[in-house]
């Protein structure tokens, strides 16, 4: 396999498939680019694109793809939190995280809420359309450039992130992204007093006594990008 980890699936035979692929960012220049480029390969589709992660788990959950393609840092819901909810309602679905992010704490983090492959960016146009045929065939991908990072079912980081809930990680994402307490109880379903309830749990957790600290703990971690 070209540029993934040996051991990870070859992806073998799957050119000859019919493979339905949708892909999310949140930057229409990335999504043009991935869509020219996986939809001149033998067998594949792009059936639908996103730039939200909410999006996102609409289009996984409306289009029934084969293969998601997502980045982590997009608006509302980042990647990871996607990808998350996408596995807690589709097994069938494989998953494969496109982002900047090389960090071992990024890349645990994909593989732990469903993930089934892992590529950077910057990765070689091949590396990219042979990640998305090997999760799709059952297989793991991982870029050769990570080899050193986890890549086991389940697997986590010891990432401060671990220690709040699929919630507290909402709010927090929608509190740096600038929405009010009103604005975020309104687009997730609570009263704006249970929104600022889960905002002072999730600094005193995190440790964070600001919002510019918040800000740049998110940033740090893949909660948001500054662009």
């Amino acid at each position: 396999m070209a540029g993934g980890r040996p051991g990870l699936g070859s992806g073998v035979g799957t050119a000859a498939l019919r493979l339905r692929v949708v892909l999310a960012d949140d930057h229409t220049i990335v999504r043009e680019g991935l869509a020219a480029l996986l939809g001149q390969s033998p067998g594949i589709e792009v059936v639908g694109t996103a730039s939200t992660g909410l999006e996102a788990v609409r289009a996984a959950r409306t289009l029934a793809p084969d293969v998601l393609v997502t980045d982590i840092s997009m608006p509302d819901l980042n990647g990871i939190e996607a990808t998350r909810a996408i596995r807690e309602r589709d097994e069938r679905v494989a998953i494969v995280v496109l982002s900047m992010h090389s960090s071992s704490e990024h890349v645990a983090r994909a593989f732990a809420a469903g993930a089934n492959g892992y590529v950077l960016k910057d990765a070689a146009s091949e590396e990219i359309v042979a990640a998305v045929r090997t999760v799709a065939s059952g297989g793991r991908y991982l870029s050769q450039e990570l080899d050193d990072a986890p890549a086991t079912p389940g697997t986590s980081s010891n990432s401060p992130l671990a220690s709040l809930s699929a919630r507290e990680r909402q709010v927090l994402q929608l509190v740096v992204e600038g929405r009010s307490s009103a604005q975020i109880a309104l687009q997730i379903h609570l009263s704006p007093k249970t929104v600022e309830t889960y905002r002072s749990r999730l600094m005193k957790k995190l440790g964070v006594a600001d919002l510019p600290a918040l800000v740049k703990f998110a940033v740090q971690h893949g909660v948001t990008a500054l662009d």
